[in-house]
């Protein structure tokens, strides 16, 4: 089992939620975070100087089976892209075990 976890522009998420779920991603957890990015320079709106380290992103944590890895990255990736900087990252990490509470049940049925 793998875990993606997928930091994303806020404004993209309606994108990439209707993909995963295109893709039979139907279960994921998210949040509103804010990180720091690279601040880039002449942000002025309105003749205001405004910061951009401080960043509003959507986190997404997605645990799927081995062979839905490559489908669900690139779901996030074609969706979640305007080709600007700070479209976010993602990351894929191994998960060792999984347990579904209700019934003591382990392993990738889990998932389903």
């Amino acid at each position: 089992m793998k875990k993606i976890e997928a930091i994303i522009r806020r404004s993209k998420y309606p994108v990439v939620k209707e993909a995963l779920h295109n893709k039979g991603v139907m279960f994921f957890s998210y949040w509103d975070v804010t990180g720091v990015g690279h601040e880039q320079k002449g942000n002025v709106y309105r003749g205001i100087s405004y910061s951009t380290t401080d960043i509003q992103r959507r986190y997404l944590s997605i645990i799927v089976n081995d062979d839905f890895e490559e489908t669900t990255i690139a779901a996030i990736l074609e969706a979640a892209k305007t080709g600007e900087i700070g479209d976010g990252k993602v990351f894929v990490s191994d998960v060792h075990e999984a347990y579904r509470i209700r019934t003591g049940e382990k392993g990738e049925e889990t998932l389903k």
